[in-house]
């Protein structure tokens, strides 16, 4: 089981509901398994909701902001620790150093970047953490579509399933992470 997970994704709720619960029921599941959050500081949108829940059920929380987002994305005053960076490549690569493994929730250019990059560094073997993509309500379909593309194409180096794990569901996430302990 992991220590410490990070979470990228979305400063905006979305358009649907189901996103808010996904990170809701998220944040919860890694606090009831005393599993710290390590996300990108903000307190609105997913990012918000997730920090929010963490601290609800008694997790703890670690952020990383940019100073450039502290009022974009209202740093969070109320988490565990809130470290604040000068720039958005130093906000990764803390965001990587301080966790054991990454979960993408629905977001937009900020999170897939996020994404690619932590994708980016497994395919050079500069690290071999596991990316797990919750694919809320469909929202990744176009995405996996496209990564199928590059794999068949001959672009990527390896299969991308072997570091990139994708649910539908956080219960999903857990279910094969308690699965893995036994």
């Amino acid at each position: 089981m992991y220590k410490s997970v990070a979470v990228f994704c979305g400063s905006k709720n979305g358009n649907d509901p189901i996103y808010i619960q996904h990170a809701f029921e998220l944040g919860k599941l890694l606090a009831l398994n005393h599993i710290k959050l390590v996300y990108g500081g903000g307190n609105t949108g997913l990012m918000g909701a997730i920090a929010n829940s963490v601290l609800e059920h008694g997790g703890k929380v670690t952020g990383v902001i940019p100073e450039i987002l502290k009022d974009r994305e209202r740093q969070h005053v109320g988490i565990t620790e809130l470290k604040i960076v000068p720039d958005m490549h130093t906000r990764k690569k803390m965001m990587f150093d301080l966790c054991d493994a990454a979960v993408i929730l629905p977001g937009g250019n900020g999170t897939l970047d996020e994404m690619f990059e932590m994708a980016t560094w497994n395919a050079l073997t500069i690290h071999d953490k596991k990316i797990i993509l919750l694919n809320t309500a469909g929202y990744y379909n176009n995405l996996i579509a496209h990564i199928n593309v590059m794999q068949v194409n001959g672009f990527l180096h390896d299969d991308w399933r072997k570091t990139l794990a994708i649910y539908d569901t956080p219960d999903a996430i857990f279910g094969d992470w308690a699965a893995d302990k036994n």
